[in-house]
């Protein structure tokens, strides 16, 4: 279980704030305390020098004021005497040894006698000696009348009181320590553990975004170095963001672009397969009517019919060559074309006049509104066009339905001045799922559809290339179960709408009178 513990950064920080405080606080003790005991040695030594000083001037004048004697015997018949009035005089015990080190008298005859005899040897070398015996201390300084040594003086001191005073100072500290330590300690941790706190929000932040799950907001709004630390993790939280939000909208415009590719394939399959039974068709029938030549040439009916179906056959066959490799050479190089100024209204009765007859076959009415105007584009282009959307909407359309065909000239606010085709009819209208691909090259609505019409799906993607060969657009307005209208956008000549009257249609478009 021990082994397991783990020491985090808040309780480091907190150990380490802990030990700084002790160490703090033990120096700052030791040293006052330390100076105490210092400043009290020093007063004390002061005190005792002073006193010395006093005694020595006093036992002078009594030697000088006395008889002729020797120093012993001075101190031997004045040291009790002297040794009581220096007691009175300083307050202090005093104890006075003759020169030899021998007892002379003392201020407390009960004192106990101390083992003074080392300190002794230093005061006859003119030195003072401090001996501290439990609570006592002994100072013993030399006497002296010039340089004639007299004895030895010593003072009897209590430290008890100083004792007392530094256990109470001493006491006083550790309360004081103890106190400042923990109250410290816990503002020390409360502090350290905020910081933690921010900390471990920034580490959940970091986690958060490794997840994926990015920030849309600060973590931390401080004005410090985390602070900067949440900043710089927000901002790299958004960059990393944005960069997966791309490399995703990169991976589905990749999963798209393949998906296209697939479905461009199937389609170019497609397209194989129908245009190998459009090809085949029209030769098995070519290839059925000369057998029928070869076996009956003595049938002149037979065999004008069959040249003439075999015309139809060979000319369905070139147009569907015709139109797959101009489809082809369009998405290859540059298609060229000779643009001039058109009037447009002849050319759309001419392609009015091209289709009337399978028009007619099929029971459908084409209505026209034409108005005069000049675009400038290649003719055979925009006749390939009409020709196209027309046949479309006569194949398509339903028997005794309607085709209509109308152009007119856009005026818009800002911009050029276009005109506009309109092909609409009331066929069987394009699925929705098709309205997105039926410009696609090789995409046909249905196949039972493009068999029976013969389409290939060619048509309305060379449509598509030829409009904006021109500079103008071909698209599929409206659709639905009433029929389509397709509108084509062309250039208008400079000269073409000069003199005509624009009026503003329901559409937001303006139309020629």
């Amino acid at each position: 279980m021990l082994g397991k513990f783990r020491l985090g950064l808040k309780g480091k920080i907190s150990l380490l704030l802990a030990l700084l405080l002790v160490f703090v606080v033990t120096c700052l003790s030791v040293l006052v305390l330390s100076g105490i005991r210092e400043n009290q040695r020093t007063l004390l030594e002061q005190s005792f020098t002073r006193q010395a000083e006093a005694a020595n001037l006093h036992v002078r004048e009594e030697y000088l004021t006395g008889g002729r004697m020797q120093p012993d015997q001075f101190m031997k018949q004045t040291g009790q005497r002297l040794a009581v009035d220096l007691g009175a005089q300083s307050g202090m015990a005093v104890t006075l040894y003759t020169v030899d080190g021998t007892f002379a008298g003392t201020s407390l005859p009960f004192q106990p006698r101390a083992d003074v005899q080392d300190a002794l040897r230093f005061t006859a070398q003119g030195q003072s000696a401090y001996l501290t015996e439990g609570d006592q201390l002994l100072f013993l300084a030399p006497l002296y009348n010039a340089e004639q040594r007299l004895g030895t003086l010593q003072f009897h001191a209590s430290l008890a009181e100083q004792n007392a005073f530094y256990a109470r100072i001493r006491r006083l500290f550790l309360l004081a320590g103890a106190t400042v330590l923990g109250v410290g300690f816990l503002i020390g941790y409360v502090y350290v553990r905020r910081q933690v706190n921010v900390i471990s929000r920034l580490n959940r932040a970091a986690s958060q975004i490794g997840q994926g799950d990015y920030l849309s907001a600060l973590s931390v709004i401080r004005k410090d170095e985390l602070g900067e630390l949440a900043q710089g993790i927000f901002e790299m939280s958004q960059n990393i963001s944005a960069s997966v939000d791309a490399l995703h909208e990169e991976k589905q415009k990749l999963l798209d672009t393949v998906g296209r590719l697939r479905e461009l394939e199937q389609q170019q399959k497609q397209f194989i397969g129908n245009i190998s039974h459009e090809l085949k068709t029209p030769l098995t029938s070519i290839i059925a009517y000369a057998d029928l030549l070869n076996m009956y040439r003595d049938d002149p009916a037979l065999l004008d019919d069959a040249g003439r179906r075999i015309h139809v056959e060979a000319q369905r066959l070139y147009g569907l060559v015709e139109k797959a490799l101009q489809l082809s050479a369009m998405d290859v190089y540059e298609f060229e074309t000779q643009a001039e100024a058109i009037p447009l209204r002849p050319l759309l009765e001419e392609a009015v006049a091209r289709l009337q007859g399978k028009a007619n076959s099929c029971g459908v009415t084409i209505h026209t509104s034409l108005a005069a105007g000049e675009v400038w584009a290649d003719p055979e282009n925009v006749m390939h066009i009409m020709l196209n959307l027309l046949d479309n909407a006569v194949k398509y359309n339903r028997p005794g339905g309607q085709v209509h065909l109308l152009n007119y000239i856009t005026a818009p606010e800002n911009g050029t001045p276009r005109m506009v085709i309109e092909i609409s009819d009331t066929g069987i209208g394009i699925p929705e799922e098709a309205v997105l691909r039926i410009f696609d090259p090789f995409y046909t609505v249905s196949k039972d559809r493009s068999r029976a019409s013969g389409g290939t799906g060619l048509g309305l993607p060379l449509v598509r290339n030829l409009a904006e060969k021109q500079g103008g657009t071909v698209q599929l307005a409206e659709t639905g179960p009433d029929g389509s209208r397709f509108t084509v956008e062309l250039p208008l000549h400079a000269s073409g709408s000069e003199g005509i009257k624009y009026t503003q249609t329901n559409e937001g478009e303006a139309r020629n009178e």
